[in-house]
């Protein structure tokens, strides 16, 4: 079976520094996956490798069997993989409906063709509204994004995400700042939006990381010490003197 993400002895370097060190990780399709690691392991650039963001120095990435490896970012959002990032990333002076129907014109057939009066678009206009209720904020559909609270504003980016049909979602950090409670309804709300898909995430709770996980990896200067599932990560020893054990930032 094909590997949602394969990753083949990756390695990014910058200047004289080697910040991921022949990383191999097969992903499945279908599994929610995490990647755990102390400050400086390199899990933002490791999410920057795959998504296009960065250029390997070497090694390949896959995405469902196809080498994606320096394809642009768009490109690879058009082969089925989509991302949210540490800071949240929406067109604030945007309405939360015009944010999510954005994000349906680029893989609709409408693009960014702003010719198209796409008030009058039913099927995306229904599909937008579809999203917004998935997401829970149908009640703040027409108020600027920028106005929302922070958790919201992550709930929407988190849409955005995966309103585009991809089938692969990658997530940085997606409940980093957020209450007890709404950790709570971001969990739901992620385990919700990628049933059928196969999810990545890099999170720093270790709540969420065990509930949502089919499996961990664990990076520790560019390198994945283990992967394995959520029970044996939380037993493996050398984990627990690398990160578990100890109170760590992200890269």
């Amino acid at each position: 079976m094909t590997s949602a993400i394969a990753l083949d002895d990756l390695r990014k370097n910058f200047g004289p520094a080697e910040i991921i060190r022949g990383v191999s990780l097969n992903i499945e399709k279908g599994e929610r996956h995490a990647i755990i690691g102390p400050n400086g392991a390199g899990k933002s650039t490791l999410f920057h490798l795959i998504s296009g963001r960065y250029n390997v120095s070497g090694g390949s990435v896959s995405l469902n069997g196809e080498n994606i490896s320096n394809l642009p970012p768009y490109e690879i959002y058009r082969k089925g993989l989509s991302r949210s990032f540490q800071v949240t990333n929406i067109f604030p002076r945007l309405s939360v409906f015009e944010n999510v129907r954005c994000s349906l014109m680029w893989v609709s057939e409408y693009k960014y063709s702003f010719w198209h009066l796409v008030d009058r678009e039913k099927k995306l206009n229904l599909r937008t509204h579809e999203v917004l209720e998935e997401i829970g904020l149908t009640s703040r559909q027409h108020v600027p994004a920028g106005v929302l609270t922070y958790a919201e504003q992550r709930a929407l980016e988190i849409g955005i995400a995966a309103a585009g049909g991809a089938d692969v979602i990658m997530l940085d950090e997606p409940t980093a700042g957020m209450s007890h409670s709404e950790t709570d309804q971001a969990i739901e709300l992620i385990r919700r939006i990628t049933v059928g898909k196969t999810l990545v995430m890099v999170e720093h709770d270790m709540g969420v990381v065990f509930d949502l996980a089919d499996r961990i990896s664990v990076l520790v200067y560019g390198e994945i010490i283990a992967t394995d599932t959520p029970e044996n990560i939380r037993n493996n020893k050398a984990v627990q003197e690398a990160y578990l054990g100890a109170e760590s930032e992200d890269a």
